[in-house]
């Protein structure tokens, strides 16, 4: 059995092949020679962090499928500066459109030690921005943003550092490693 672990960059699709009209985005093929591995579960274009990939079938169907409620944690920037009442909401469960999630651990952290992001969020001089550590076990699309949206806090930069025990530990950005 193969496991990956990758710091998926920003802008990197969570697929090997790019089937947009031109096929032009950046995908795992930039960065991962290896044959016979596939994502288990995805991060979206704009978010970055661990993917783990595998050749293991039942692995990859464990790791994605919410229901063995594997924790998936987050650094999160957010526009503003969340307050009791927003961070009780998101332990607690938001109301999404597509139903309440599930309740998430949530902390606020000081900026982590991470590399800089290219292109750089977008920064409005007036309005503080703050990094939360979000920890949640399910996995809708664009789950993290939307739940800090619902609480007036949209999300300007996603971090996943985690997924169950595997963490991104020291790797940058492309880089992967075997488990």
């Amino acid at each position: 059995m193969t496991l990956i672990l990758f710091n998926k960059p920003y802008d990197v699709l969570s697929q090997f092949t790019d089937r947009g009209t031109p096929a032009t985005r950046a995908t795992l093929s930039d960065h991962i020679d290896l044959p016979g591995v596939y994502p288990a579960g995805r991060l979206d274009r704009d978010s970055e962090g661990l993917l783990l990939l595998t050749d293991d079938g039942r692995l990859q169907a464990r790791i994605a499928d919410p229901r063995f409620k594997l924790p998936k944690t987050y650094w999160v920037q957010v526009e503003g500066e969340p307050d009791a009442a927003a961070l009780d909401s998101l332990r607690r469960g938001v109301m999404l459109n597509d139903g309440p999630t599930r309740p998430a651990e949530v902390e606020v952290i000081g900026a982590p030690a991470i590399w800089p992001r290219h292109p750089p969020i977008r920064v409005r001089r007036h309005i503080p921005d703050r990094w939360l550590r979000l920890t949640i076990r399910e996995g809708r699309n664009r789950q993290v943003r939307r739940m800090t949206a619902a609480v007036g806090h949209p999300t300007l930069r996603l971090v996943r550092w985690s997924i169950g025990d595997w963490t991104l530990g020291d790797l940058s950005p492309g880089q992967w490693r075997s488990a």
